[in-house]
């Protein structure tokens, strides 16, 4: 007993957090029963689990469920009675408690409670949060707390609806939970969304639709149809600001936020995939091949390209991106000769303004032209095609923007064009939410009336359609001026489509009442003379007794005595002062919206008697301010009759007013000259500028092939500046070849001996022979009978040949056929073979240096080979043994060639245009 009654005697928050259950339970129950007596939320009580919500954490937590429930209960207990502040600071510590052990409690009290809690700290704040921290309880391993969140979920949507509380959150992760293993969770998973269509209805399902099993569409399909019998939901909870709005709104706001309430049961139909869906990046994604195979000569090709296209911007919602080009294409594919291209760039069109809504609204222009020229088409899919892209294009924009291209190809010369534009006309008619201006329903009604005299019954029903579509708009009374001069016949047609039609703008006739119900207090403010000023001006008037002879004229006469406290007169002057107002309008005081100058010939009738000044004192009090600084009812009627005729103060006053209505209506006739011109400036600046749009596509185009045809010639370029290069190249090696072939006749010369001569060593050496095939014989080989050696004229002996010295001429001429693949030559075609070979024999080695570089090691290596070659596989005899006679003919056979030879290289430098 001592323990208890310390634990009593300890502080409510030592007790909060108590290891015994039972103090802790005790201490939830004491602190629920003081949030309840408390006077307002800034109670002391409270204080304590402001300063420190983590208190909240261990009680929507406790291990125990009896201290747990008392727990939970003691939490709502503070949501009801505490304030905003205090919530918000326990939100972030409660919420996670409750979701994952209070929800999926056992205890029937305890679910409540926690279910409670939920929607206290939602109503004391706002919804967003409190699922937030819901969410991630939906991946949780325990099934019972996922099932559990599921279901509080459907409550916080059901008491407080789609409109305040975000659903996009929820339908993201909408799929997964329908994948759960648990039957329980499939099952709350299919009551939030069937939540989910009593607000939304369609517009859901392009969220999470297409991840779901067949067999999961046909189950909730099942549940949506009972729900489509259901009226539309309304919200069953308010949050606390709407409730201060609703208390502060006047007795006639509960009828105000009935009506919201009514609008409310149109908003599951407004609320669409676009509001719900994640703007996605499509501009990015588009091939970059598109535009050139739109621009292909095919139509298959053509086709294809927008077909790509029109999967890409078939979402819901577009992110707002540059698609100026791409709607330059599609309005050109409107004038495509093929009707399947016309068609596909329609609904891309249509596609992309319904993704960008309000961002599509600049490409209008660019587009809506194109599509209503398109309309002559026939065929009708074609045709609803173009309409549907118009409706589309026309939710972006407003009447008024799309005004003048309407009424523009309502005059087509073209019928169908007509038919397709003014059925678009009526159509947006029916859906827009804005009426008309006076010069935009003048001109829908002048195109509507030349439509009733064409020769075709679908266009003269056409004009009846619109001309009654207007009237539902702007009403019977507004639109009877416009109809007049019309036949009854036509009139009773536009009758019918006036009962008939559906619109969505309202018209505003409630201000002209407006002024009539303001008139009223400004008599009264006169009569009560309840300011001083008209006080002391009334004693002038007031010692005006001549008003009573005028009481048997003229009624309307009376009146202004009636209001300085005359007898019966002034009450039947008061009644038609109204008619009488208007008598001064000839001489320019009428108000302008009394036109009535009818009754000024009695005027003139009682123009002598209208002197009296009593009538200009209530037009002093009155006009003071002027005809701007005063109200235009009822304080400008009583006063007009009187500043005309009077000589009194009142007809300087007069004068004044007429002065300042002339003024006025002079600035109000500026102000429309002004808005004339202005409109007409706006249709010039947009001509232009679809002007300069066309002018720069142009130059993007002529751009284009510019660049294209600068690279062709820079691909030419290149290709000629390699054929050059590869020109000079052999011009080089053949003139190399030229070289070395000259040194080799000019050392021969120099030495003065030729081989095969008869003072040659070796006379019997042959030079070799040329035959037609370009191949050089070895003589000696000729005179041994034994086999022929050919040799070519080839670059790639003379490169693999020199390789060790750059200054040795190579040796180009007659490489052994036989060795023609090796990486040096033999050099037996070289016509000064045999005379370096007896030079080398006779020369001694220190007259290496004097010979060309490359002649003594190459000649001894060559000769060597040659010799052993000769020796051995052809037995040929010594050079000494062949006749002398034959190597002076052979080495003047190899003079003879070698000047063939240069007179080729000079045909061919002369054919490459390369000088010597």
């Amino acid at each position: 007993m001592a323990e208890e009654e310390d634990f009593s005697s300890l502080p409510l928050t030592d007790r909060w957090v108590h290891k015994a259950w039972k103090v802790r339970k005790e201490a939830y129950e004491d602190a629920a029963k003081q949030f309840e007596k408390t006077v307002d939320e800034y109670d002391a009580a409270f204080r304590p689990f402001v300063q420190e919500p983590s208190l909240w954490k261990s009680a929507a937590a406790d291990s125990n469920v009896a201290a747990q429930q008392e727990g939970l209960n003691a939490l709502c207990s503070f949501l009801k009675f505490g304030g905003r502040e205090g919530a918000v600071r326990a939100r972030q510590h409660a919420v996670t408690p409750i979701v994952e052990k209070g929800l999926s409690s056992t205890r029937a009290a305890t679910k409540a409670s926690a279910l409670e809690a939920l929607l206290l700290f939602i109503e004391l704040d706002v919804p967003g949060p409190v699922i937030e921290d819901i969410l991630p309880a939906l991946s949780n391993k325990q099934p019972k707390v996922v099932a559990a969140s599921l279901a509080a979920l459907v409550q916080i949507f059901h008491n407080y609806g789609c409109k305040t509380a975000d659903p996009k959150p929820v339908l993201k992760v909408l799929p997964k939970v329908f994948g759960h293993a648990d039957k329980n969770v499939r099952a709350e998973a299919t009551n939030l969304a069937v939540e989910f269509y009593r607000w939304l209805r369609e517009a859901m399902k392009p969220m999470f639709w297409g991840d779901l099993k067949p067999t999961q569409q046909t189950d909730l399909e099942a549940q949506f149809e009972k729900v489509k019998a259901e009226g539309a939901p309304k919200q069953e909870r308010l949050l606390r600001s709407q409730q201060a709005a609703k208390a502060r709104a006047p007795a006639a706001g509960g009828d105000e936020y009935g009506e919201e309430d009514d609008g409310g049961e149109e908003e599951p139909a407004e609320i669409d995939a676009f509001d719900l869906a994640e703007p996605q990046d499509v501009a990015g994604k588009i091939p970059k091949d598109f535009f050139d195979n739109l621009a292909s000569t095919k139509w298959k090709e053509r086709k294809e390209a927008l077909e790509a296209l029109y999967a890409l911007v078939n979402v819901p919602r577009i992110k707002d991106a540059d698609f100026g080009e791409v709607n330059r294409c599609l309005a050109k594919c409107m004038k495509d000769a093929n009707i399947a291209v016309v068609t596909q760039a329609a609904q891309c069109i249509e596609l992309l303004a319904k993704g960008l809504r309000r961002g599509y609204a600049k490409y209008r222009s660019t587009v809506m032209q194109p599509i209503m020229e398109r309309l002559k088409e026939k065929k009708q899919t074609v045709s609803d095609a173009l309409g549907a892209a118009l409706d589309a294009v026309f939710t972006t924009t407003s009447l008024t923007d799309c005004l003048e291209d309407i009424t523009t190809y309502l005059a087509h010369k073209n019928p169908q064009v007509k038919e397709g534009t003014m059925k678009f006309l009526v159509r947006c008619l029916r859906t827009t939410r804005d009426v008309p201006a006076k010069p935009e329903i003048a001109s829908i009604v002048e195109a509507a009336k030349k439509l009733l005299s064409e020769g075709s019954e679908v266009l003269r029903s056409g004009g009846a359609e619109i001309l009654g579509t207007v009237m539902k708009i702007i009403g019977e009374r507004a639109m009877n001026p416009h109809l007049e001069g019309l036949d009854d016949i036509r009139k009773t047609k536009i009758k019918e489509f006036f009962e008939t039609a559906e619109v969505k703008a309202k018209d505003k006739p409630k201000p002209p009442p407006a002024p009539v119900s303001r008139g009223p207090p400004p008599k009264k403010v006169m009569g009560g003379a309840k300011k001083p000023a008209l006080g002391a001006k009334k004693p002038a008037p007031a010692a005006a007794p001549p008003p009573e002879p005028l009481a048997p004229e003229p009624t309307s006469r009376a009146a202004p005595a009636s209001k300085l406290g005359m007898p019966k007169p002034g009450g039947l002057g008061g009644l038609k002062a109204p008619q009488k107002r208007a008598l001064p309008g000839p001489g320019g005081l009428a108000s302008p919206r009394r036109p009535a100058a009818a009754p000024s010939p009695p005027l003139d009738e009682y123009e002598p008697p209208i002197s009296p000044p009593a009538k200009p004192a209530p037009r002093l009090g009155m006009g003071r301010g002027g005809l701007a600084g005063r109200s235009l009812a009822k304080p400008a009627a009583p006063a007009a009759p009187v500043a005309p005729p009077s000589p009194t103060p009142g007809s300087g006053l007069a004068a004044i007013e007429r002065a300042e209505l002339e003024e006025l209506r002079a600035a109000n006739e500026r102000l429309l000259k002004q808005l004339e011109e202005s409109r007409h400036e706006r249709s010039k600046l947009l001509s232009e500028i679809q002007e300069l749009k066309n002018h720069n596509a142009g130059l993007i185009e002529d751009h284009t092939r510019d660049v294209l045809s600068i690279k062709a010639k820079e691909t030419q370029l290149v290709r000629a500046r390699s054929d050059t290069e590869a020109a000079e190249a052999t011009n080089d090696r053949l003139r190399r070849e030229l070289d070395r072939l000259k040194r080799a006749l000019s050392k021969a010369e120099t030495f003065g001996v030729g081989p095969g001569s008869p003072s040659s060593p070796n006379p019997g050496l042959m030079s070799p022979t040329h035959d037609d095939a370009g191949i050089y014989r070895d003589g000696m080989h000729q005179a041994g009978g034994n086999r022929n050696r050919m040799s070519f004229n080839s670059t790639l002996s003379e490169e693999k040949e020199n390789g060790e010295t750059a200054s040795y001429p190579r040796n180009k001429l007659s490489p052994e056929l036989r060795y023609a693949g090796s990486t040096a030559s033999s050099g037996r075609g070289s016509p000064a073979r045999g005379f370096r070979r007896d030079v080398e024999e006779r020369e001694p080695r220190s007259m290496d240096g004097q010979v060309a570089s490359g002649f003594n090691g190459y000649g001894d290596r060559s000769n060597s080979r040659a010799e052993s070659r000769t020796g051995s596989r052809l037995g040929d005899p010594p050079a000494s043994a062949a006749p002398a006679g034959t190597g002076v003919e052979s080495w003047k056979r190899a003079a003879e060639v070698t000047s063939q030879l240069k007179a080729r290289i000079e045909q061919m430098k002369a054919k490459q245009g390369i000088r010597q």
